[in-house]
């Protein structure tokens, strides 16, 4: 899931909130727009997410996915942009439970304490003179 969003959600609890909401809300969603007394278009419409998402985590696999809903967590901050405050450069790791951990060093963008955006570390990033 995370590869489809323009950012990722730093806090655990708000991450895994939102992936249990996918894993339970999309069958509610979805049995109750089979049901419901409203017009076929309407239906139609409202079975397009829940039917999307439901074959996105049945293709993955459920397991996966909930073991996927693991935030990343800082380990080190390895650098610190000069002009912005919440530009960093980090070692991050994932928890996958009883899979392991997922590693990685990103640059991170906090946006504000829940979200934040990360994009790949460039090779010479100690010859800039911005990071300290």
């Amino acid at each position: 899931m995370d590869a489809f969003a323009m950012f990722e959600i730093k806090n655990q609890m708000f991450k895994s909130f939102v992936y249990f909401g996918f894993l339970i809300g999309a069958p509610i969603v979805l049995f109750l727009n089979i049901f419901s007394v409203m017009g076929k278009y309407s239906r139609f419409i409202g079975m397009v997410f829940p039917v999307i998402i439901l074959f996105y985590i049945f293709i993955k696999g459920p397991l996966l996915f909930i073991f996927s809903s693991g935030a990343w967590s800082t380990q080190e901050v390895l650098f610190e942009n000069g002009h912005f405050a919440s530009k960093k450069i980090e070692f991050q790791m994932q928890d996958l439970g009883g899979r392991g951990y997922n590693k990685r060093t990103v640059d991170v963008l906090y946006l504000t304490n829940l979200f934040m955006i990360t994009n790949k570390v460039p090779d010479n990033i100690d010859k800039r003179v911005e990071w300290v």
